[in-house]
């Protein structure tokens, strides 16, 4: 599933192609993209609004449109955004084209289905349950500290856990645990003060580094205007089962934890 870094990206190439664009016409060919409200609303609604920006809040991108309405998308596991001229071919997995009054398309494809777009005057009831974000400046160790005290569950558990910080996913906990030493079945809350600030500061700058290289492309996320992100060469431990640590030699051991494979060294990480 695509994570911080990634949706950064989609949102970050997709600006200079969307904002100020009118959008003319939704063609949605799998209704259930649409999570709200129904499609055939949906494509009553956005129909002549014009887009402000594109943001991203955690892992959902945001369209402010006029009006005060917001569009917005989660990829989830297979979704990607495209902008293309409306003559290119239909790619097979297509669900939605947003038309615009340029001559282009956004086309939202999705192999497996579970991507979702909403369309609302009220964003905040969909992300406001959202943490902070972790390259926030207000986002601060004591912040992260805060929010680690009291929580038994794994550090990686809490990690993924969406209300306590806004983006992280399986790719980069794993890959911030391991630059932060921290074994990922540790109990949140036994993590010492210098040990919170070292995940701080490995959270920061895995994400802003992951961001630089526009991501990571193991399967199915794609840039929307370049070939892929590339990351994933320089993941350190995420799917290296049995290969040396990079920095031991230790073979990376995976485990299973909040239902997710959790891939770590167990000599670097105490």
């Amino acid at each position: 599933m695509p994570e911080l870094p990634e949706v950064e990206t989609v949102a970050r190439e997709l600006r200079p192609h969307l904002i100020g664009r009118q959008i003319t016409k939704a063609t949605v060919y799998w209704p259930r993209s649409i999570a709200c409200p129904s499609a055939e609303e949906f494509s009553k609604l956005v129909c002549g609004r014009r887009i402000l920006n594109v943001a991203r809040r955690g892992k959902y991108l945001l369209f402010p449109l006029a009006d005060g309405w917001t569009l917005l998308i989660h990829l989830r596991m297979t979704g990607n955004l495209h902008v293309q001229p409306t003559e290119h071919p239909l790619n097979r997995h297509t669900r939605v084209i947003l038309s615009l009054d340029d001559g282009y398309t956004l086309r939202f494809t999705d192999q497996r289905k579970f991507g979702r777009l909403w369309l609302t005057q009220t964003p905040e009831a969909i992300v406001g349950k959202l943490g902070p974000e972790p390259l926030d400046p207000s986002f601060t160790a004591r912040d992260l500290a805060t929010r680690l005290w009291g929580r038994r569950a794994p550090i990686k558990a809490v990690l993924l856990d969406q209300r306590c910080i806004a983006g992280l996913g399986n790719i980069y906990a794993d890959e911030v645990l391991f630059a932060a030493g921290i074994d990922p079945r540790r109990p949140a809350n036994s993590l010492t003060d210098t040990e919170v600030h070292r995940l701080h500061a490995a959270i920061r700058t895995i994400l802003a580094e992951a961001i630089r290289a526009k991501g990571s492309t193991l399967r199915d996320y794609r840039p929307p205007t370049t070939g892929s992100g590339q990351f994933q060469a320089h993941l350190q431990v995420f799917r290296r089962e049995g290969k040396p640590c990079p920095i031991c030699g230790t073979p990376v051991q995976r485990v299973r934890l909040a239902q997710r494979s959790t891939f770590f060294c167990p000599h670097c990480q105490r």
